[in-house]
């Protein structure tokens, strides 16, 4: 023998002659042998549970609660779009709190890896193949305005009753991580006729209290890259007339449009004349069409706003949507020229600009929404609005601002520095051609250059050495960023083109 610890090794001859003598035959058969292994291979295929009641059992719990197989019962579903989840969890919670109704709300384990199932499918399972366990409600924590979130449920069964109706709902939100971008509203009754009802009655409370009507919010993309995310919300703008320059006249005519239609609306209804109206606002960069828009939602506070820029100008239809269920409302479609000659991303040959043009005149006569566009580049989407009449009913240029316009803006941004009437009349000469964000700029640099040498007090040598930084060649880029076009920028422009043109040939 070896130390403690080792291990030996013996043959089977060596083995059979030492330990031959005390060996005892195995008291089990064949037949038991292979019994004990079905057994063992059952127990490790289907373990065992921790509730000798029965309660985590689903297809128990969902049975005991119906007093029936669930199998035998009819399911009808409703389906809504993903950033809906708010509404539909309020409007189950409103609808069961009615007198005479009662619910119990449980969970499914591992509900989100069966996304695909659908509530017929996972009775069908638990009852056939003991195959779901009753687990922890999943929610999903959701903006609902720009300072409150809500826990919603995003899969969850409420054991429900209404009366001597007893039933099951099944909410479920998107996931997109499985492929499934929508709120599912499935309902399990004695009968079809009274799972409709219930859709029926939850969606009239989806659209009565809907937590979107009179926010301004804007959609987010998914970040699974397919579908919609939650809304953005966003805090009303509260602009006043002294907060916006404009020539004079042309901001009655924008509100004219835009307000006093929602003002006059039941003139204009009982007159037979349509509600619906298109504003488009173009100039150059920086001159405050965005602006523009915000003094109008300020004042039109009752309003849903929806704002589509970019690539999310691609959901006009579920923005047009919401806002023909929220009217009145306004869509606002920023910085259009950009999707002009934009293809679907279906890989169709239309331009999505038609695609909103053609969402804009599916509205009814009668609905009260005003659709918002800006663009720096009207020459771009000049041709499809003549192409598609009607759908823009005014147009509106805002222009650089002229010397008075220049003179106001410096009293707007930079009314709390103080400026003096002879550094007003020296940059107001030195600024034709700029836009309103220049000026804004201008103020902000002055203050800190004042700010940098320790001073309290924003002198007239400040805004002259912040304005000799952006006018100088240095600043060129920062002047175009800011909406500058002057004569030596659109030189300089058109001869680095040239040169750019030049190269290219060279190198052809």
């Amino acid at each position: 023998m070896g130390e403690p610890g080792d291990v030996e090794i013996l043959g089977s001859k060596e083995y059979e002659a030492r330990y031959g003598e005390h060996r005892e035959p195995s008291p089990l058969s064949i037949d038991r042998v292979n019994e004990l292994f079905s057994e063992f291979l059952m127990a490790v295929a289907r373990p065992k549970r921790a509730d000798p009641d029965g309660s985590r059992d689903l297809a128990k719990r969902l049975r005991d609660h119906l007093g029936a197989a669930p199998t035998d019962r009819p399911v009808v579903k409703a389906a809504y779009a993903s950033f809906e989840l708010p509404n539909v969890h309020l409007a189950l919670e409103r609808w069961f709190a009615a007198d005479g109704r009662t619910h119990e709300l449980i969970g499914m384990r591992g509900a989100q890896h069966h996304g695909e199932l659908t509530l017929g499918d996972i009775i069908d399972a638990a009852d056939r193949y003991d195959r779901f366990v009753v687990g922890a409600v999943d929610y999903a924590q959701l903006p609902v305005s720009p300072d409150t979130e809500l826990a919603c449920v995003s899969c969850g069964f409420y054991l429900g009753t209404d009366g001597e109706e007893r039933f099951v709902v099944l909410l479920r939100g998107p996931q997109d991580e499985y492929g499934r971008n929508k709120v599912e509203v499935e309902v399990l009754a004695t009968d079809k006729e009274f799972g409709d009802r219930v859709l029926a009655e939850v969606d009239v409370l989806v659209r009565e209290y809907n937590v979107f009507r009179g926010q301004v919010l804007s959609f987010e993309g998914s970040e699974f890259g397919h579908g919609l995310g939650p809304f953005r919300f966003h805090r009303r703008p509260g602009l006043t007339r002294a907060d916006i320059v404009l020539p004079a006249g042309l901001l009655e005519r924008v509100e004219r449009q835009v307000v006093g239609v929602a003002r006059r609306r039941e003139q204009l209804r009982a007159a037979g004349q349509h509600l619906r109206r298109g504003l488009l606002l173009y100039g150059p960069p920086g001159t405050g069409k965005t602006h523009t828009i915000r003094y109008l939602l300020s004042h039109l506070p009752q309003f849903t706003v929806v704002i589509l820029s970019g690539e999310s100008i691609s959901a006009i239809g579920p923005a047009c949507s919401l806002a023909r269920m929220l009217q009145p409302a306004l869509v606002v479609l920023e910085d259009c020229d950009l999707i002009a000659e934009a293809r679907d991303y279906g890989g169709g040959e239309q331009p999505l600009l038609f695609q909103v043009l053609n969402e804009m005149d599916g509205l009814g006569d009668d609905a009260d929404v005003a659709f918002l566009l800006t663009t720096n580049r009207a020459d771009l989407l000049e041709p499809a609005l003549v192409q598609r009449p009607g759908r823009v009913d005014l147009a509106v240029e805002i222009p650089l601002p002229d010397a008075e316009g220049r003179a106001a803006l410096l009293a707007l941004y930079g009314g709390g520095v103080g400026l003096g009437r002879e550094i007003t009349d020296e940059v107001v000469a030195r600024t034709e051609g700029t836009t309103a964000s220049f000026t804004k700029e201008l103020v902000r640099r002055s203050v800190l250059i004042a700010a940098e040498r320790e001073s309290a007090r924003t002198e007239a040598r400040d805004v002259r050495e912040a304005l000799d930084e952006l006018l100088s060649d240095r600043d060129r880029l920062t002047r175009r960023l800011l909406g500058v076009r002057g004569a030596r920028d659109i030189e300089d422009e058109e001869w680095t083109l040239e040169e750019r043109t030049e190269d290219e040939r060279t190198e052809d």
